[in-house]
């Protein structure tokens, strides 16, 4: 059984993954199928809700889709996609409000970020505005488990054990999100990511895609 446990109760180990490892091989080729046929099953079974929600972020003005350039496995470059939660120019509004920063390290958190609109609110509090990241599962720039993908300025600010979260795909959901997201340290937040790297199987994927959805209704930590 693979036990998920805050961070602070198990040492971390930095030395990097990899090898000649038979099982770990052949479970990242399971990973990658189940990513594809998990990735366009969820698709087809919550189409209705992302034509509604697609809709619903049109009608508030401005597309429908925000995309955004992240960081992947090896340290890649690719374009992420989600549902639009906030107003159109938020990028530019970002500079005035950086000094009510209340993310973790060199992420950018407000839990009442006025960029946010109305119907923005109600879909990040349930990560829905991220479902469209499923589209990016099934082209293989990211996983379905797996750390989130950061922001190039992000990564610059990263040490060498914090960039061995590049060693493996980001994924829609991760470590992280199911003890905490938010509410969590950056320390904390770190760690996680490198325990998943260090430890990954398939057995821990399960596991954390139990508690996703848990964590999903439950709003921990979504904002």
């Amino acid at each position: 059984m693979v036990a998920i446990t805050a961070p602070a109760t198990r040492p971390l180990r930095f030395a990097p993954t990899g090898g000649h490892n038979p099982g770990r091989a052949a479970g990242a080729v399971v990973k990658q199928v189940l990513d594809f046929v998990g990735a366009l099953t969820i698709i087809l079974l919550t189409l209705p809700i992302l034509v509604a929600v697609a809709l619903a972020v049109r009608a508030d003005g401005g597309p429908a889709f925000f995309t955004q350039t992240r960081i992947g496995r090896g340290g890649r470059t690719f374009r992420m996609v989600k549902f639009r939660s906030m107003v159109v120019d938020a990028e530019a509004r970002k500079a005035a409000l950086l000094a009510a920063n209340e993310g973790a390290g060199p992420l950018f958190k407000m839990k009442n970020d006025p960029r946010v609109t109305r119907i923005g609110a109600v879909i990040r509090k349930y990560s829905i505005d991220e479902l469209p990241q499923l589209f990016n599962v099934l082209t293989g720039s990211m996983s379905l488990i797996g750390p989130r993908p950061c922001l190039p300025a992000e990564a610059t600010r990263y040490t060498a054990e914090m960039r061995r979260r590049h060693q493996v795909k980001p994924g829609l959901t991760g470590l992280w999100q199911v003890s905490g997201r938010s509410n969590l340290s950056w320390d904390e937040s770190v760690a996680l990511d490198l325990r998943y790297v260090d430890d990954w199987s398939l057995a821990m994927d399960v596991k954390i895609a139990a508690k996703t959805f848990g964590a999903v209704m439950a709003s921990r930590g979504a904002y």
